[in-house]
Parts: structure tokens; C-alpha cells; sequence
């Protein structure tokens, strides 16, 4: 069986209500490295993920408040979350798994399935999805941000980063304009392991000064929460006149 020793860390959230289901999944996965967080209806985890960064989410398709196929199809189209989404089995009809699909789900995976293999697939899809966003351009307010070349423009003119202010504009630009927790700013840079200083604090005034210098304004502290990114121009200076 292969190692995961090279994706420790990976954050999944589980949505499910089945008490026993979860046991057993955190017994297996904690111990190889995985961060899990859980949440216990559907209504709980549309809050989570829609306000927490995971690399994959694990969700029942049987979930009150919300149905898990609803929950997937809402953060897709509503929120435009990009996360992989696995949702599980347990009977479900062919019409009911080709809905999952066409609403936004990456792959199903039977409740009875072998440990082993629900791993393998949760490795398979961070994967896949890490590959697409590595190299994927990313565009938010006039900047334009090519992870492969690591380089940013504004309205074209080349913008210089210090290397982790360039991941903490790449994180934020993905998921503008939505709010990234400090939490999930430390662990893009630091990992498991972020020093007990608040060096954050010093890399986002660094890159709020360098988007304040090229005309971009947009970097935005969230109290008690995070940070985002707003759109440019403001709503309200892009109205017109008789409408301010």
C-alpha cells in the first residue's frame, strides 16, 4: 500500500449523521495524518464549508436540514466552491448518482467500501485537483496571477512578491471574493507547523502595501475571522452619478 506520507496534513470535513460510519473513518484516517473536522447534518455542513477551507469534502447523501446531493449542488453553484467533493452510498439509485454527478459531486463511493480503497480515492481526487490548480491562471480585479511562471501583473504592469506574500495573494485570489480564515492562511504557508510568532501579520501588510502601491486597494481584514479580497472598482464607485 502506498505511503501518505507525502500528503500528511490533508483537512477533510465529513458530513454525515451516521455516528458509527464516522467513528470508523476517524480511526483509520487520523492516525495516517489526516486533520478531520465533522459536521452532523447538512444545515451544519453547508456552514462549515462554505466558510472553512478543506482539501476534500466527505459527504452522506442521507443528511437532514439538507440533503447531501442539495449541500453539493448549493456550494457549487452558490458559493463556487471548487473543493473535491466524494459523497457516499449506502443503496441510492443510479438516477440518484447521476444527479450527485451532474450537480457537481467528483466520485461516489459505497459506505461499505474497504478503508483502503475510500483512501485511495480521497489521495486520488486532492490530487487531481491540486495538478489543475497549480498550474491554473487565476484573474481577480485587474490582476492576473500564473502560479506555473509565478509571476502577477495588474492591468498588466508586473507586480513584485515576496515569495509567501505571491501564496497568500494565490490563496485569496481563489477563493475572492470569499473570506480565508487565519487559520487557513497559516496552514497554506506554515503547514502543521506554524511558528508561535504572528508572522502572518508582517506578509499581509506586505502585500497589502504592494496592492496599495499598483492601484488595488482591495485587501480586506475581516475582524476575528480573516482576510478577502474585494472586487475593483467598488460597487459604489463604479454606479453612476445619479444613482450615489
Amino acid at each position: 500500500m502506498e505511503s501518505l506520507l507525502s500528503e500528511k496534513g490533508l483537512r477533510l470535513l465529513l458530513v454525515t449523521e451516521d455516528e458509527q460510519f464516522a467513528q470508523t473513518l476517524y480511526k483509520y484516517l487520523t492516525p495516517l495524518g489526516y486533520n478531520m473536522d465533522m459536521a452532523s447534518s447538512g444545515t451544519a455542513g453547508w456552514k462549515r464549508a462554505s466558510s472553512n477551507s478543506y482539501d476534500a469534502l466527505l459527504i452522506d447523501i442521507a443528511l437532514s436540514g439538507m440533503d447531501g446531493l442539495t449541500l453539493c449542488r448549493r456550494l457549487r453553484d452558490e458559493v463556487g466552491l471548487e473543493t473535491p467533493i466524494i459523497m457516499f452510498m449506502d443503496g441510492e439509485s443510479l438516477e440518484a448518482k447521476v444527479l450527485g454527478l451532474n450537480w457537481g459531486a467528483d466520485v461516489f463511493i459505497n459506505k461499505s467500501a474497504d478503508m483502503r480503497e475510500f483512501e485511495a480515492v480521497v489521495r486520488a481526487v486532492v490530487r487531481r485537483m491540486g495538478a489543475r490548480q497549480g498550474s491554473r491562471r487565476l484573474s481577480w480585479a485587474g490582476l492576473e496571477l500564473d502560479p506555473h511562471m509565478h509571476t502577477v501583473t495588474c492591468d498588466g504592469v508586473p507586480l513584485t512578491l515576496r515569495p509567501t506574500a505571491f501564496t497568500i495573494l494565490a490563496r485569496l485570489m481563489r477563493q475572492a471574493p470569499g473570506v480565508v480564515s487565519r487559520k487557513d492562511l497559516e496552514y497554506e504557508i506554515y503547514g502543521d507547523f506554524p511558528p508561535d510568532s504572528d508572522s502572518l501579520r508582517t506578509h499581509i501588510h506586505s502585500l497589502r502595501r504592494a496592492l496599495q502601491e499598483a492601484g488595488r486597494p482591495i485587501l480586506k481584514t475581516v475582524t476575528h475571522v480573516g482576510f478577502r479580497l474585494t472586487p475593483w472598482p467598488p460597487a459604489e464607485a463604479s454606479a453612476p452619478a445619479s444613482q450615489q
